[in-house]
């Protein structure tokens, strides 16, 4: 069994669960943080990918973490679009009030 994969996944969905929770408390530091995190766990996956493969039944579950990941993700982007914007405006300059 191919735990070890699975272990990554989890690891990874942990880290956008986490990512999520900063999100919404507006941490956005702790948000880029965790972003970093999760981009070494990915690299980290990848190697082990390469070694290794998952089963009929662990693909599945790899599957539902997936889809929980991309969930996480979908309302962190959504969360951080004002953020973003804000930022666009400070950095070009515009004010973010009509006079």
């Amino acid at each position: 069994m191919s735990t070890t994969l699975l272990n990554f996944y989890e690891a990874i969905e942990r880290a956008s669960a986490d990512m999520l929770e900063a999100a919404r408390s507006g941490h956005w530091d702790e948000v880029v943080k965790l972003e970093g995190a999760c981009a070494v766990l990915i690299s980290q996956l990848k190697h082990a990918a390469k070694e290794k493969s998952l089963q009929a039944e662990e693909s599945k579950v790899k599957s539902r973490i997936m889809q929980r990941i991309l969930l996480n993700d979908a309302e962190i982007r959504h969360l951080a679009e004002p953020w973003l914007e804000d930022l666009d405006h400070l950095l070009t300059g515009k004010s973010k009030t009509l006079h």
